[in-house]
């Protein structure tokens, strides 16, 4: 994920198989930001990284002329008000409208990221219980999708938003768990609206280049799986724990 013209006063810090790192990549593409991507090692942290977020340590980071914004939902807001004057508006311009996206934005992040680890084999847990959380979860957002959407093709209306940026950055990594467990996530049986919505955010402009292929997710997962185990050669480097530990 790179701009086409990389300005050297934006750059992203991140990963390309990061469904958050995707949401910056993603908004600054909607505003027709130029960046440069910051590629971090696989299952290291660099000292970029570690010096822009000393807080939580994570990606994404945001560098504008060279101040450090962190966390993902934080830098949609920033990127918006930022770059206010260019591309369209990420978050609803009315506030109850605004006050809602903000809302199932967090339970997205909220229901879905440990639930689909457990389905990808990340972490240990039940997957028929992960699936059933998911589905449910999706039930949910496809209830929200018919009302922030008010008929129209997205959470925002009739473009991209900031809603659609965070549950859509899940999107890739829906399919690869679907390629992993051989069952549906977004099922067309129990969430339509969000399967047809699905498939338009992933061809929209700002979308179609950034989202990541479902079967190059899996090989990634397992990379990363195999150099996180103990005696991982990026084991210690991320967890601070050697295999003698």
């Amino acid at each position: 994920m790179a701009s086409d013209a990389a300005a050297p006063d934006v750059r992203v810090v991140g990963g390309w198989a990061s469904p958050f790192v995707m949401r910056v990549c993603v908004a600054l593409k909607l505003k027709g930001v130029a960046y440069e991507f910051l590629q971090e090692p696989l299952g290291k942290k660099s000292e970029l990284l570690l010096a822009s977020n000393p807080v939580h340590k994570k990606m994404p980071v945001l560098l504008h002329g060279g101040r450090p914004v962190c966390e993902s939902l934080v830098i949609l807001h920033y990127v918006d008000e930022a770059f206010a004057t260019t591309g369209p508006q990420i978050l609803p311009a009315d506030p109850y409208d605004r006050a809602a996206h903000r809302f199932w934005a967090e339970y997205a992040d909220a229901k879905l990221p440990t639930a689909l680890r457990t389905l990808r084999g990340m972490v240990d847990g039940d997957k028929a219980e992960a699936a059933e959380h998911v589905a449910a979860a999706l039930e949910r957002l496809e209830e929200a999708f018919a009302a922030c959407s008010k008929g129209r093709h997205f959470f925002a209306g009739d473009g991209v938003g900031f809603l659609d940026i965070v549950l859509g950055s899940y999107v890739g990594w829906f399919r690869a768990a679907e390629q992993i467990t051989g069952q549906p996530v977004l099922d067309g049986a129990r969430t339509p609206r969000l399967v047809a919505w699905a498939a338009r955010f992933c061809a929209h402009e700002a979308v179609a280049d950034m989202m990541p292929d479902a079967g190059r997710l899996v090989e990634f997962g397992e990379a990363l799986r195999s150099a996180l185990e103990p005696g991982g050669q990026c084991f210690s480097a991320v967890t601070g724990v050697t295999a003698r530990q």
